[in-house]
């Protein structure tokens, strides 16, 4: 049985008469971090959302654990173990940040003898295990939280669903220096744990310091790729496409 969880093969994506993807190939080792990097326009946030099936494929394959998935509904894709933390967030305004976690378990259920009650109960502790502010903060509108911890909470939710396949998409939007070094510290500790990420990202240095592998798109197409460590310490690349070498944010 192969070691990927996911593998793109061919993929083209369209809007009309813009190719917003055209034609990449990718694989995503199991317990790994897998990086998309790019400027705006590059397709990455194309690519991560076709794989949730939020955006449609116009050719090509995406095959989760052996199983073409490619335009398959949400929901369905969901429900095989692959959960997104979407660009912007997407915080439900008038629930309580309890409430916006348990939203994010609702696909959980009995499993190998072990109740939804109690499989929902063990989520959100380790959601709290990565994000002690947001156990601190369960009772309060999740629309009073700084954008950070909106962040955490938007990952928090992704993983209340126990995902194979955590995607997220970039998460560092937005957010300062210091509170993005600890999202991405925590974004580590995920996989450590044993998760597969699969990340997009505009913030290349600090998304290659904790990926294992990389792939560098530029309108549509890939340009490089590589173990993240080698491409971290390509300032040539960086700079010709994924910006500044200086830049942490854009």
């Amino acid at each position: 049985m192969s070691n990927y969880v996911l593998e793109i093969k061919d993929l083209e994506i369209d809007y009309g008469i813009v190719k917003a993807v055209k034609g990449i190939d990718m694989i995503i080792p199991k317990g790994s971090i897998v990086a998309i990097l790019g400027a705006n326009g590059a397709g990455k946030t194309s690519t991560i959302r076709s794989v949730s099936g939020l955006t449609k494929v116009k050719h090509g394959e995406i095959i989760y654990k052996g199983e073409p998935i490619q335009n398959q509904l949400p929901y369905k894709i969901v429900q095989k173990g692959i959960m997104q933390s979407p660009e912007g967030r997407m915080i439900l305004n008038g629930l309580t940040v309890e409430e916006n976690l348990l939203v994010g378990a609702y696909t959980l259920k009995k499993k190998d003898g072990v109740s939804r009650a109690i499989r929902v109960k063990q989520q959100l502790e380790e959601v709290y295990g990565y994000f002690p502010i947001l156990k601190e903060r369960r009772k309060q509108q999740s629309s009073t939280l700084s954008g950070g911890e909106q962040q955490m909470l938007a990952i928090g939710r992704a993983l209340m669903g126990a995902p194979e396949l955590l995607l997220l998409d970039e998460p560092s939007l937005g957010l300062a220096p210091l509170i993005i070094r600890d999202i991405f510290n925590i974004i580590k500790k995920i996989k450590e744990d044993g998760r597969t990420i699969l990340i997009v990202e505009q913030n290349a240095r600090q998304t290659l310091k904790i990926a294992d592998y990389a792939y560098v798109l530029e309108i549509g197409k890939i340009k490089a790729e590589g173990n993240a460590a080698d491409l971290l310490n390509n300032d040539e690349l960086i700079s010709a496409y994924l910006g500044s070498a200086k830049t942490q944010n854009v």
